[in-house]
């Protein structure tokens, strides 16, 4: 049986399973108790569970993040909410330098199985500060999974999978997208990291995206499909670690490939993936692989400004265009 949940729900019921299917997980964050987090993913779990296992924490997220690795090396597997990925700054080198490192440090004697969850990202109008997505710092993080998932159902598989791993994992959200919905099965199975989807076949043109980005991908890929574009899109759920094989195939049958993300174009993942791409795939491209990512400027506060310089499903299509050689390439 399967049943419409919105992608926040979906979150909130992942995190309610975890609680109850292992007494080792626990939550801390930032007014996710009694309030219930800032978007009600925790609503009702201190409730349900109890002040002990849903702990609220102070603005501090150094201290949060360290709590928690601390809880992970001594046997318990935190869930540790940073209300907004900006503010992950403040916590790095709990994460970079001892969650990450933890296992290899230690001869894998000690591990940190933990899950950071956050969630970031534009169309809110929360300004520079409360919008920015920063998954492509972590790419560079041995020992770091990183995840964003961009359907409900997909959000449940994954969170089961990153709750179970023994190393800690980057669960990131995509706030536009937790007031939408999508048909999520009354049980839902563990979905592997690093296994991607194609959400939509096509032929002429590869368009791999994550998050947010695959809702905008498939929006363009219906525009285009009215010029006689085919375009193919997947959701690679994963970036630690990447589906690089689902991408190489699908470009095998297209020869084209453009890779969109809301992250700032210059040294964000779509690089990282490219140029696995051309060193694994060369032959089969027909033209140089495009980016599509949001300009490098901190997000502005007003929607007329933010429209601008973020990358939307009209970025994505015109760097389809270029692709097939339609438009002057314009990067």
């Amino acid at each position: 049986m399967t049943r419409e949940v919105t992608f926040v729900e979906a979150v909130r019921e992942a995190q309610a399973e975890a609680l109850a299917d292992d007494d080792r997980v626990f939550i801390m964050g930032q007014e996710i108790g009694e309030y219930g987090g800032v978007f009600r993913a925790t609503q009702g779990l201190a409730e349900r569970f109890g002040a002990h296992r849903v702990r609220d924490m102070p603005i501090a997220e150094q201290s949060m993040l360290g709590a928690g690795v601390g809880a992970a090396v001594m046997g318990m597997r935190p869930i540790v909410e940073v209300m907004f990925m900006d503010f992950i700054a403040c916590g790095m080198d709990a994460i970079v330098n001892h969650a990450a490192k933890m296992r290899y440090m230690s001869g894998d004697q000690l591990r940190a199985p933990m899950v950071i969850r956050t969630q970031g990202g534009s169309g809110t109008h929360h300004g520079s500060q409360h919008s920015q997505t920063l998954e492509s710092w972590f790419l560079h993080v041995p020992g770091l999974a990183v995840v964003m998932p961009s359907v409900p159902q997909d959000v449940k598989g994954l969170f089961k999978s990153s709750v179970a791993l023994d190393h800690p994992v980057l669960f990131i959200e995509h706030r536009a997208l937790y007031r939408t919905s999508g048909m999520v099965a009354d049980l839902v199975a563990p979905i592997p990291l690093g296994q991607g989807v194609v959400r939509r076949r096509g032929e002429d043109v590869t368009v791999a995206a994550i998050g947010k980005s695959v809702h905008q991908a498939l929006v363009a890929a219906r525009h285009l499909e009215e010029e006689g574009i085919s375009v193919e899109v997947i959701d690679l759920r994963s970036l630690v670690p990447m589906d690089v094989d689902l991408v190489l195939e699908s470009v095998s049958r297209t020869h084209q490939l453009v890779v969109a993300h809301e992250a700032v174009e210059r040294g964000g993942w779509a690089g990282e993936l490219i140029s696995r791409v051309v060193a694994e795939g060369f032959d089969e491209l027909d033209a140089p692989p495009l980016r599509a990512g949001s300009r490098a400027t901190p997000i502005p506060f007003a929607r007329e400004l933010e429209t601008v310089m973020i990358c939307d499903e009209r970025l994505i299509a015109r760097r389809v265009r270029e692709c097939l050689g339609l438009v002057e390439c314009s990067v």
